[in-house]
């Protein structure tokens, strides 16, 4: 158990210092989503949310201390919260958006669901989100091939 926060510890250290840019032990709270998504963790915006609010001081003051994010963060990878979700279940979703089952998705049809299903992705995420999935010469996205993408990276 030691080894494994000691572990964490490092690893949540570094992930943070990389958005330190002032190298003063804080960072820009808007950098923390990526943060904490760089350490393999997938919250949603919501939960996301509900973690800042748990490292902000009494009073926001739009940056996050190092010493607030350690034990939360540590206790976040601990308990394994917020895994990425497994790659048939992403497979699942994509086919549903497929019922004609070609493989792929439009990118027309892939910006529809992303802005009118469920929770609605902000222009930047939803940028970020085209620029790493659509393959320019069609088009569209392929799935398969964007989820095992997807999946790698976390590791």
């Amino acid at each position: 158990m030691e080894t494994a926060v000691a572990e964490f510890h490092k690893k949540i250290k570094e992930a943070f210092e990389v958005f330190d840019h002032e190298s003063n032990n804080t960072v820009d709270v808007r950098e923390i989503g990526t943060i904490i998504r760089s350490l393999g963790c997938c919250p949603s915006e919501g939960e996301l949310h509900d973690l800042i609010a748990e490292v902000e001081e009494e009073e926001p003051t739009g940056y996050i201390r190092f010493e607030k994010f350690l034990p939360v963060m540590t206790e976040v990878l601990l308990e394994r919260r917020y895994r990425p979700i497994p790659e048939d279940i992403l497979l699942r979703a994509f086919e549903v958006l497929d019922p004609a089952k070609r493989g792929f998705l439009s990118k027309e049809e892939l910006i529809k669901y992303m802005t009118e299903e469920g929770e609605p992705f902000s222009q930047e995420e939803m940028e970020e989100m085209l620029s790493a999935a659509i393959d320019p010469e069609s088009n569209s996205i392929h799935y398969k091939d964007y989820i095992t993408m997807m999946v790698i990276d976390e590791n």
